[in-house]
């Protein structure tokens, strides 16, 4: 958790400007600076190759584990989220008389006398990201929402007097097994109590003053982003109704105009599908299917070259297509399973009388870190689609057809 005392910077669309909100997020910067943020290259520490201490140089394998490498696929998300921040918070002035009556009465009421800046009107959007398991999700939500402070200090705004003291930028919590509203409402508030500092709150008897409880620590921390792991454990009824979670969820886009950004594995995208209005709120900011890398692909490589660096056996061997498509097909492009074949390739060739990188030491690395991924069903389906078949050698054509007599 990342906190950080408010800088302001000028807004770019003027009707941004003057929003405290918007100007303590970081800058607008172009995408080859925000990598540099997501980026993290542990050192190699190459003369530890030559270390004549096989353990010595197997601690180092965990390095391998911290590697960040932006793919290409950051960058939209990265943008969807800057967007859906700013367009929340775009309603949300604290100088605002209408944020001011948005904070004291409870979503559901609205008073006779309307502000003279209008009524609130929630400018919430929904995020989806969907993906199997190992292909990224959790490394490129860490950087994107990493980039972000989770907590921004307030004090005097441009000389101004502010009430708002602590701005949650965003914060990360996993949908209950059980889809239940009040087990989603109390992590929810735990969280908030943590990134704000706070004693935890007591939460309240009811469903439905827990609910309350919640959307007014919602509104009164000015939450700019909720992100929800897991969101496959939602489970859709029978009828075909909404689950009562997603109703939730839904009230806090339509009614708090919170973003709220849904990271899944499949089929949680086919259960959207079910619903209509699910799968237009879920999509409304930002909808990526992410998956395994292919071999040729910008992503595949870039990683793979990245990877191939921190390499501590007392050999260095050169990274060649052999190998690359090796661990390619090992890991069917699955960027998990790759890095841990290629650690416990190393774990298993520091201290033995050879400790060249080669297909077989890749092969038993997988078969070491891959043990249970590799029998998974999703697995085997990726790797029957990916094996290219073998072919016999090719027959001689006679130059004539003269027949024998």
């Amino acid at each position: 958790m990342r906190v950080e005392n408010a800088v302001y910077h000028d807004a770019i669309l003027p009707e941004h400007k003057g929003n405290p909100l918007i100007e303590a997020l970081p800058p607008k910067l172009p995408w080859h600076e925000v990598m540099q943020e997501f980026c993290n290259y542990p050192d190699y520490s190459e003369e530890i190759a030559a270390h004549p201490d096989p353990l010595f140089r197997d601690e180092y394998l965990n390095r391998i584990d911290e590697l960040r490498q932006p793919l290409t696929d950051y960058e939209r998300c990265f943008r969807a989220v800057e967007r859906a921040i700013k367009k929340g918070y775009s309603a949300k002035n604290p100088f605002s008389p209408t944020t001011a009556q948005f904070l004291h009465y409870p979503v559901d009421e609205r008073p006779d006398i309307e502000p003279r800046t209008g009524f609130f009107q929630p400018r919430g959007d929904g995020l989806t990201l969907v993906g199997d398991s190992g292909v990224g999700k959790t490394s490129m939500i860490e950087q994107v929402m990493g980039y972000f402070p989770s907590l921004i200090q307030h004090s005097v705004y441009r000389g101004k007097r502010l009430d708002l003291r602590k701005q949650v930028v965003w914060i990360k919590v996993d949908c209950p097994s059980n889809s239940s509203v009040r087990d989603l409402c109390e992590e929810i508030l735990s969280t908030l109590d943590i990134t704000l500092g706070e004693d935890k709150t007591k939460p309240a008897g009811t469903i439905g003053a827990l609910i309350r409880q919640l959307e007014q620590c919602m509104k009164s921390s000015f939450l700019g982003m909720l992100v929800i792991d897991e969101m496959q454990n939602l489970k859709f009824k029978r009828t075909g109704g909404e689950n009562n979670l997603l109703k939730f969820l839904h009230r806090l886009v339509n009614k708090l105009g919170v973003p709220v950004f849904f990271i899944a594995n499949p089929p949680f995208d086919q259960s959207l599908i079910k619903e209509l209005k699910a799968a237009r709120r879920a999509e409304s900011g930002y909808h990526y299917t992410m998956s395994i890398l292919v071999r040729e692909s910008v992503s595949w490589n870039a990683f793979i070259e990245q990877l191939w660096n921190y390499q501590w056996t007392n050999v260095y061997t050169e990274l060649t297509e052999e190998l690359n498509d090796t661990l390619h097909m090992l890991s069917v492009g699955n960027i998990d399973m790759a890095s841990r074949t290629y650690r416990e390739a190393q774990r298993l060739l520091i201290g033995s009388h050879d400790e060249r990188i080669t297909s077989s030491a890749l092969q038993a690395g997988y078969e070491s870190a891959c043990g249970l991924s590799r029998q998974t069903e999703e697995i085997k389906e990726l790797k029957v689609a990916s094996i290219t078949l073998p072919q016999g050698k090719k027959r001689n054509t006679p130059k004539n057809n003269a027949t024998l007599t």
